[in-house]
């Protein structure tokens, strides 16, 4: 037998067949150090919210690391998962499963945030993989696969003068604290001003690197992104921080992502998704203007960054600054049970800052003005318009956004709603004949086409919802269905005529462009937020949390429609307006005019002229503990199917001293709600029961949903 030159020549290693990754009988071979996997898999069913023991092959042991994502078989799919743990054994008594892969060999869930995920979902009666999707972003493989350089050293800018923090008595030994490696807890009442709220929380942050620790820092919006930004460049130098928003896209937030992950940077400001940044040796977290809905998740568990950067803070062993304008009965709360501590200006210094604020209910001034209970805008209103404009810039905030976004019958005011039927309806329904098809029109796809006549007195269903104007010379529209109602007519009267119930920011600017011709009117909100506007004259109207900065601050201010923001059926209703106004009004010069359209005897009115944050929301926080509402309690609501709420009632193992309140129709679709009530330190015993209920509603496969919802901000 003969063999060629190239046959002779190979290596014993090449024509051996390389190592079976399986032995004899098939299965996998095991790693060969700690083969258990301890997997968190995706799955939002409350029953199996618990780690899963997988088999690690021999293939996976160098990538299978605590912290990566993988790929594990899970009821007979294929499923995400994180790997959280390896161990050497498991107490499953049968065969476990392999793993299927590792997506990436990058470890993206740090020991850190995987214990405060399993915390926030035990504090919000949620699951693990719900946080998770919150806490960890979606992989994107090519902004993983970038080179990443190490960070170049760079000296920070120089601090020359007095500090931002120098005008606050504690405000020095609070920076003092975090330089020196300390957790100082403290809730930071804002000055008012144009310089802003950001120089602060820059040298807090600087503060903090310079002990050698990280910041992680949580706005409410873009904007307020924006703003935190360039103050941090400017403190803290080029190439020290990150600023994390969904804007960026899912491609550059990855990456900034990546660079807290890997270390390459230590301080992070973001939206409320930084609360869960992976920032190493955690010195700070800080959330600024606490209050703003904003801050409130609205994916289950429906955390809140508040609590979840104290829960963080008490975790890792690092400071908290809570800051605003206004104050929160929250963090009233910290401070009452010595938890944290206030960060308050002297009066004087206040004073000298704060606007000067006039309510248009004043006596004196309805005295001068017997219209000015009526109008919209009385004579104190446009007396400080007119002559705020001969100094520069003047504020206007309006509460609602949109042109007539609420209308009424003008001869007997009840409200006007869509009588046309709904757009789309169960079968069942419409084969009983009770809902009009309106013939045998379609539309262009074939389907059958409502008649655009309403169908009031003909028994069939109808939408409700209520109507509204886009422009002047514009037809009512239904701000549910979307459907235009040229043809309406009051069910109650007949009358075919409206009138303005709200009036919006954009009718807003509409009238005040008629009476000042010669000015420029700027609007800013849900259609198009502006950043700043220039110091030259110009009305600028605004809704709450849209309003622009002016460099030089704002010659004066108009806050209209006090009684919508007071006036709302929720608990937080005072502490919003108070929030709101307080947030305008800190954009002003100092002793600037501002009007506000409320009754002077009202307790936030007044807090806005005192500027008493710090008085209000200890009222606040007292009458909230005298009725039994959070803080001063926990709360738990459940929403759903009346069927559905009543029989988990029934079946969960409420702690002893729990309150049940309801249930209560919430809509007219046969939606209940129910509130159960505990002291504060048995809230942990709450969560864990409505979460056991959740759990075993799941296994048994109940088909109607109950959102649970712990502390949620709208009880009321």
């Amino acid at each position: 037998m003969t063999h060629s030159s190239d046959d002779a020549l190979l290596p014993l290693e090449a024509v051996r067949p390389p190592a079976s990754a399986k032995d004899g009988r098939g299965a996998p071979v095991p790693a060969p150090e700690r083969p258990v996997a301890r997997i968190a898999v995706d799955s939002p069913l409350p029953h199996l919210d618990r780690l899963f023991d997988y088999l690690v092959p021999a293939a996976l042991h160098e990538t299978a690391v605590p912290g990566v994502r993988v790929r594990v078989r899970f009821a007979g799919k294929l499923v995400d998962g994180f790997l959280l743990e390896r161990a050497a054994d498991t107490e499953h008594e049968g065969k476990l499963t392999p793993l299927e892969r590792v997506v990436s060999p990058e470890p993206v869930l740090t020991p850190e945030i995987a214990g405060l995920a399993r915390a926030v979902a035990d504090r919000y009666a949620g699951t693990l993989a719900d946080v998770l999707r919150l806490a960890v972003p979606p992989r994107h493989a090519k902004a993983e696969a970038e080179p990443s350089a190490d960070p170049e050293p760079s000296e920070r800018p120089a601090q020359d003068g007095p500090g931002a923090w120098d005008a606050y008595p504690a405000g020095r030994s609070f920076l003092d604290a975090l330089r020196g490696g300390r957790a100082p807890r403290a809730v930071w009442s804002a000055l008012p001003g144009a310089r802003g709220w950001a120089a602060e929380l820059a040298e807090a942050v600087r503060a903090t690197l310079d002990g050698g620790r990280g910041a992680v820092v949580v706005v409410p919006d873009g904007k307020d992104v924006a703003l935190a930004d360039a103050a941090f460049a400017r403190v803290l130098g080029p190439g020290e921080h990150v600023a994390l928003t969904a804007d960026l896209g899912p491609a550059e937030r990855y990456r900034r992502w990546l660079k807290v992950l890997r270390g390459h940077v230590r301080a992070v400001v973001g939206t409320r998704t930084a609360m869960f940044a992976p920032v190493a040796e955690l010195g700070l977290v800080a959330i600024w203007d606490d209050g703003d809905d904003l801050h409130a998740e609205r994916l289950g568990p429906y955390p809140h960054a508040r609590e979840v950067l104290g829960l963080r803070a008490h975790r890792a062993g690092a400071a908290m600054l809570i800051g605003g304008y206004a104050r929160t009965a929250e963090a009233t709360q910290l401070v009452a049970t010595g938890w944290a501590r206030p960060i308050v200006a002297a009066r004087t210094t206040i004073r000298s800052l704060a606007p000067r604020v006039r309510p248009a209910g004043e006596d004196a001034e309805l005295a001068k003005d017997q219209a000015a209970r009526q109008a919209r805008l009385p004579s104190l209103a446009w007396r400080a318009l007119r002559h705020g404009l001969e100094r520069g810039p003047v504020l206007v905030q309006v509460p609602r956004r949109g042109y007539l976004p609420a209308l009424a019958c003008r001869h007997c005011r009840a409200p006007a709603r869509c009588v046309l039927p709904p757009t789309r309806s169960a079968p069942d329904a419409v084969m009983a004949g009770a809902i009009p098809l309106g013939g045998e029109s379609r539309d262009r796809a074939g389907e059958p086409a409502w008649s655009p006549e309403p169908h009031v007195g003909e028994g069939g269903p109808q939408c409700h919802g209520p109507l509204a104007l886009r422009a002047g010379h514009a037809a009512p529209y239904c701000r549910w269905c979307g459907r235009v109602a040229a043809a309406w007519r009051c069910p109650s009267c007949g009358s075919p005529r409206m009138r303005a119930v709200v009036t919006g920011a954009r009718r807003t600017a509409e009238e005040l462009g008629r009476a000042f011709p010669s000015v420029p009117v700027r609007t800013s909100g849900r259609d198009g937020v502006l950043a700043s506007v220039p110091d030259a004259r110009a009305l600028v109207v605004a809704t709450p949390g849209a309003e622009p900065t002016a460099a030089d601050g704002y010659a004066a201010a108009v806050l209209l429609d006090g009684w919508a923001l007071l006036g709302r059926a929720d608990l937080r209703a005072a502490e919003e307006a108070v929030r709101r106004w307080m947030n305008a009004a800190a954009l002003l010069r100092p002793a600037a005019e501002l009007v506000v359209l409320g009754d002077a005897a009202l307790p936030a009115v007044q807090a806005l002229v005192r500027w008493d944050p710090v008085g209000h929301a200890e009222r606040e926080l007292g009458d909230r503990a005298e009725l039994g509402f959070p803080p001063a309690v926990r709360m738990a609501t459940l929403t759903g199917a009346a069927a559905a709420v009543r029989q988990m009632l029934d079946e969960v193992r409420l702690p002893p001293d729990a309150e049940v309140l309801g249930p209560v129709p919430v809509d007219d679709a046969g939606q209940e709600r129910a509130m159960i009530r505990v002291h504060r330190s048995g809230g942990a015993a709450l969560s864990a029961a409505l979460k056991g209920a959740s759990g075993v509603r799941a296994a048994r496969k109940t088909p109607d949903v109950v959102r649970v919802s712990v502390d949620p901000l709208d009880l009321i």
